[in-house]
């Protein structure tokens, strides 16, 4: 569903502050993957998810999402296959837009557009019952703006805005890093169940170790825009913070250099 070849990245090019972001970067992720990432300071997380939205131009590689090659379509029109959750809960909505409103853009995504009225009673009380499965309180303000929401609740309707479609490929870029840990437990917790009752092929990037080896069906972490562990199944079951560790050490031959993942 989502492959990367050979993909590199490098910022501020013959300069003395030039970065390679991702060099050489290969992944394959197969329909249905929930695949978690982790990686210390600079290790290409983020240029990753921007590589597969296209944010940017890539230096070489290619990136193909079902089959297709997207390495050159801008990234409005690369939107069509993806969801995306950004760290920032101000992200991904307008908040000066009711919550029904929100929604409505992020269901007529694709769709041509028309002169008709803008939310209908059926599909208003659709969005109901889709809020209130989130066990948020959110379906009885389905007329409050947005921006009146809290963090966690905002970003759990971002989460819904992203999947209402179904994409192809549904990237989570941190998307609990700036959450109280209870929100973000809860957070996570709708975001599992709206991964498997979808069956959505799912690439999430988080600082915390122990999300990292608690959700998903597969862990890799990063180290200077290359993938130096892949773990899978049974071997990812049994794994804890201080295995992830001591193998990124054997691996890289450096200790694991971000303060956030620690402390978590």
């Amino acid at each position: 569903m989502l492959e990367l070849k050979n993909v590199y990245k490098t910022f501020n090019a013959n300069t003395i502050n030039e970065k390679r972001a991702l060099n050489g970067l290969n992944l394959k992720l197969e329909e249905g993957d929930f695949v978690t990432v982790i990686g210390g300071n600079g290790a290409g997380k983020s240029t990753m998810m921007n590589a597969i939205s296209g944010v940017w131009p890539l230096d070489d590689g290619k990136v193909l999402i079902d089959g297709q090659d997207v390495t050159k379509l801008a990234d409005y029109k690369r939107a069509a296959y993806l969801g995306r959750v950004f760290q920032d809960p101000m992200m991904g909505t307008a908040a000066d837009m009711e919550i029904e409103e929100n929604l409505a853009i992020a269901y007529r995504r694709g769709k041509r557009r028309g002169l008709g009225w803008g939310i209908r009673a059926k599909e208003r009380e659709e969005y109901r019952e889709l809020l209130k499965a989130l066990d948020l309180g959110l379906e009885n303000r389905l007329r409050s703006k947005v921006g009146l929401l809290s963090g966690g609740q905002r970003q759990a309707l971002t989460l819904l805005m992203a999947t209402l479609k179904k994409p192809k490929v549904l990237l989570l870029d941190e998307h609990t890093a700036a959450l109280d840990p209870k929100t973000a437990a809860k957070v996570l917790e709708i975001s599992d169940r709206i991964i498997a009752e979808n069956h959505l092929t799912t690439l999430m990037v988080t600082h915390n170790m122990k999300d990292a080896i608690v959700h998903g069906n597969r862990l890799i972490m990063m180290n200077n825009g290359e993938i130096i562990l892949d773990i899978r199944g049974e071997e990812k079951q049994k794994l804890t913070v201080d295995d992830l560790l001591h193998q990124f050490s054997v691996v890289s031959g450096s200790e694991f250099a971000n303060d956030r993942a620690l402390l978590s």
